[in-house]
């Protein structure tokens, strides 16, 4: 595939995609596509599959039925040097036991390009170092993971995935638990790491106002399936957010601000 034709592919492609669990349908015939350098966020209630579907575009999860293509080839034919070369994946903080020191953990990134006894070379030394500074973690590199606060920890876990090279990053609540500083730098590194760097990025959250002002493009799932897929001021519909989430929602107009910040709730209530 020639470099024109790969920035013509869509990053990720999802056709008619389903998956069950436990005797459970999670995913209901999904299809959408990410076109290379977008920033799309998943959003959606409780339950409606967002944080599935992840799993199942980096292949954490395996099975179901239709067709997931990343940069047009059929995610079954990657193995998992290949698809770790194209796709990153940062989970949900969940506080696992993580004993390494941040130079260490962020090195573990490189992983799809080293040899089974081979370290990180000099110029992986001199990439990581700019990661570590790129990410706001340099003056990290000496402490464990393990004692880091949740912002530390989230900014040392996209360090990881932006040591890995991907173009595509899939990221799973990335500011869920952190505190007001650290939500705004993470969000900052993730809109730089698509504008300068041109990186693919799709990241389920539960912060509409935060998603929708950040993104190119929303994608709303509930019940497994996609009920919208759109721009995010789209979105900003009181009967749609309603089909959608169950419940009324209250929009606050601002001065200088294009989309109107919501809470959930009727006005006045």
């Amino acid at each position: 595939m020639t470099q024109d034709t790969l920035m013509s592919t869509p990053a990720v492609t999802v056709t008619n995609f389903g998956i069950e669990l436990g005797g459970n349908q999670i995913l209901r015939e999904v299809s959408f596509s990410a076109g290379a350098g977008e920033y799309i966020s998943i959003v959606g209630p409780n339950g409606a599959g967002k944080t599935t579907l992840l799993r199942c575009l980096n292949r954490v999860l395996g099975g179901g039925r239709g067709r997931i293509e990343i940069f047009g080839k059929p995610l079954e034919e990657y193995n998992q040097r290949e698809l770790a070369r194209r796709v990153s994946y940062v989970p949900q903080l969940d506080g696992r036991a993580l004993p390494f020191s941040v130079e260490e953990f962020v090195a573990m990134g490189r992983y799809p390009y080293l040899s089974a006894f081979s370290g990180p070379s000099e110029q992986d030394r001199a990439m990581l170092a700019g990661i570590l500074t790129r990410a706001g973690v340099e003056h990290l590199r000496e402490r464990k993971v393990d004692t880091l606060s949740g912002g530390e920890r989230q900014k040392v876990l996209i360090a990881a995935a932006l040591a890995q090279g991907a173009e595509i990053m899939l990221l799973d609540e990335p500011t869920t638990f952190l505190d007001y500083r650290h939500q705004v730098e993470v969000r900052s590194l993730l809109g730089e790491l698509n504008r300068l760097q041109g990186k693919t990025i799709l990241a389920v959250t539960h912060d509409l106002n935060s998603a929708l002002t950040e993104c190119s493009r929303a994608v709303a799932l509930a019940g497994g399936r996609v009920v919208f897929d759109g721009l995010p001021g789209e979105l900003l519909d009181e009967r749609r957010l309603r089909e959608i989430y169950g419940t009324g929602f209250t929009f606050i107009h601002q001065p200088g601000s294009e989309l109107p910040f919501i809470r959930p709730g009727e006005a006045g209530r």
